[in-house]
């Protein structure tokens, strides 16, 4: 094992922003004997602390394994500029943050992928701990580097430097993972003896074990694996019921994102959005019922002592039993003083009877919805069909309740988009702006967010092609300065800091070479609209001999193979097809509740559905 340089450490934070980030010691950290364990396991975020810890799959990871004796995980965050600076100028292999011990002495490094535009920072975390960046580079006394999260859907842009990925569910197929490495590493055998054991548990995927083949166009001919013990389609696994909350979460010593209890009450959503990728990976639904959802905020509230609460699920009002769960949160914690957040409410599923328990548990906070889209005609492409009626009475009931703050979520440049139906925002936001200042004056504010559309894998847009960002600045343009006049908040992002998303998203293979250049010329944080240099990337596919254009421009045809295609969520390549053409027919689906639309999911998971008075799945 390599030793660190404490005192030297120690002369350093004294010079670096936020010291807190690397110095570790919060209250409910788990700091094991090295020696006494038989697995050591470093869990990977690649950004800043101030956002990594607020992740809620690695604040589950981290508690599950250090629950097991044999077994330790400690904490690794991207260092800022300045940390990485003082890292390389004194040749100090990056540490986790419990021990202090270089990345590269532990055993497994777990790397969360929640999007794309962090990829870069994990050739820069590999980088500065001293670990070769791809998988062929690595021998066996390397850690084992696999990685899980949502970009994992498409894990081929990093194929060439992820050892094994981890599809869907986590907490699931960890300590298959673990075990497979520890009976791997008592043998005394190769690498590759390791990479074909765990290419055998179902959700694991090795993309070394796969050869990928192109046509002339660049499109890609086939997926296989090269031998035929290894599966040829590799499906994700799932939790069948929720894994158990949280039971002590870790209390920052230095303020970040998201500072609160975090429990998750529901995993995906029946809605069918078109657009929505984790509505679709996630699936099938299941929640948690209210019993064990009020006992993890009472432990969380004792182990944490934090006054802010927030219920995580993609879709927080439809769980079957919110209102309850409000009412009884309420009763639970009055004397507590617990503010608690229902974030992604959606406006379908509201009730003035929840308005009033949302009133009584966040006094004085702000309202948020999601419409997405402003006319029917873009509401129907995307299947989320509302009415403008249904809007404003909800608006007006918000704030009959007395919010004062209103915070709107719609996205452009959606496949079909008109002109229209983006001064129909606009439209919009004024007559909410209205209808508020009819009840409460110049109090109120009003805050439209804008997203740019970007085609994702696994979902029925991903035939399309991205809207090229001169068209989206027009529109954004256009908005903005409709907003001003309306004295409207208005917040976007940047269209060309959505490019990189959309070349990855949808990336294949050949893009690993792309992103390591990148890299080499300088990207990291792209994440980070500060951050992302998009010269830096024109210049990589220059030197890579790509087009980006292939990536974003141009729509898929209905037969086309995508890299993705041999990594399976349960839903049918079939049914997200005929999602697509039905939204070119401005045709909307139903909830998933009130019929089964054959997706796939209930084939695929039949087997391990648990009885419904057990847990709940939002499957008929």
């Amino acid at each position: 094992m390599t030793l660190i340089d404490k005192k030297l450490l120690e002369k350093i934070l004294y010079h670096v922003e936020k010291p807190g980030r690397y110095v570790g010691g919060e209250h409910n950290m788990v700091l094991k004997d090295w020696q006494s364990v038989e697995t050591r396991v470093a869990l990977a975020f690649p950004d800043i602390y101030d956002l990594g810890q607020a992740n809620l799959g690695l604040s589950i990871l981290y508690e599950l394994i250090n629950d097991r004796p044999n077994i330790l995980a400690e904490r690794v965050f991207s260092p800022w500029h300045d940390m990485e600076d003082a890292l390389r100028e004194h040749h100090i292999p990056f540490f986790s943050l419990e021990s202090k011990t270089p990345i590269k002495d532990f055993d497994i490094l777990g790397i969360t992928l929640p999007y794309e535009s962090i990829y870069t920072n994990v050739l820069n975390l590999l980088d500065l701990s001293v670990i070769p960046l791809r998988s062929e580079q690595r021998e066996a006394h390397y850690p084992l580097v696999i990685a899980g999260g949502q970009a994992c859907f498409n894990p081929e842009p990093m194929a060439d430097f992820i050892d094994a990925f981890a599809i869907g569910d986590g907490e699931e197929v960890i300590f298959e993972i673990i075990h497979t490495y520890q009976e791997w590493k008592s043998q005394n055998q190769n690498k590759i003896v390791l990479l074909n054991n765990l290419a055998k548990i179902n959700g694991v995927y090795v993309p070394s074990l796969y050869e990928v083949k192109y046509f002339d166009d660049g499109r890609i001919n086939k997926v296989q694996p090269f031998t035929e013990d290894i599966p040829k389609t590799v499906l994700k696994r799932i939790s069948p019921a929720l894994p158990a909350p949280i039971k002590k979460q870790i209390v920052p010593n230095t303020q970040i994102v998201h500072d609160r209890i975090a429990v998750e009450i529901m995993r995906g959503c029946t809605r069918g959005c078109r657009f929505c990728h984790a509505g679709i990976v996630n699936r099938p639904v299941r929640q948690r019922n209210p019993k064990d959802i009020l006992e993890a905020i009472d432990l969380g509230v004792k182990a944490t002592g934090y006054e802010e609460l927030s219920l995580l699920s993609l879709s927080s009002s439809d769980h079957t039993q919110i209102l309850d769960i409000t009412k009884a949160v309420y009763e639970q914690n009055k004397t507590r003083r617990l503010s608690v957040s229902l974030p992604s409410l959606r406006i379908e599923s509201f009730s003035v009877d929840l308005m009033d328990e949302l009133k009584e548990l966040r006094p004085g906070g702000g309202f948020t919805i999601a419409p997405e889209a402003a006319t029917d005609r873009m509401r129907a492409v995307i299947n989320k069909p509302l009415a403008d009626e249904i809007l404003f009475e909800t608006v007006e009931t918000i704030f009959d309740h007395g919010w004062l703050n209103l915070k709107m979520y719609y996205m452009i440049g959606l496949p079909g988009e008109r002109m229209e139906d983006v001064e129909a925002i606009l439209d919009t936001a004024r007559k909410v702006q209205q209808i508020g200042k009819r009840r409460h004056g110049n109090r109120i504010r009003v805050h439209v967010s804008i997203g740019t559309f970007i085609p994702k894998p696994h979902t029925p847009f991903q035939w399309a092609n991205s809207e090229d960002p001169e068209s989206v600045q027009d529109k954004l343009d256009f908005l903005r300065e409709g907003m001003r006049q309306s004295k409207i908040k208005l917040s976007y992002n940047r269209p060309d800091s959505t490019l990189l998303e959309a070349w990855l998203s949808r990336g294949d293979r050949r893009l690993g070479q792309v992103i390591e250049r990148a890299w080499q010329n300088g990207a990291k944080f792209d994440a980070w609209d500060e951050g992302f240099k998009k010269e830096y990337w024109y210049q990589a596919f220059e030197e890579s001999g790509i087009d980006p254009g292939f990536y974003i421009n141009r729509q898929r045809q209905s037969d086309e193979i995508f890299p993705w295609d041999h990594i399976s969520t349960g839903v049918s390549k079939e049914f997200l097809l005929e999602e697509y053409e039905m939204s070119q027919r401005e045709e909307t689906r139903t909830d998933c509740r009130k019929g089964c639309h054959v997706c796939g999911i209930l084939d695929c998971f039949s087997d391990i559905r648990p009885n419904e008075q057990e847990v709940y799945w939002g499957c008929p």
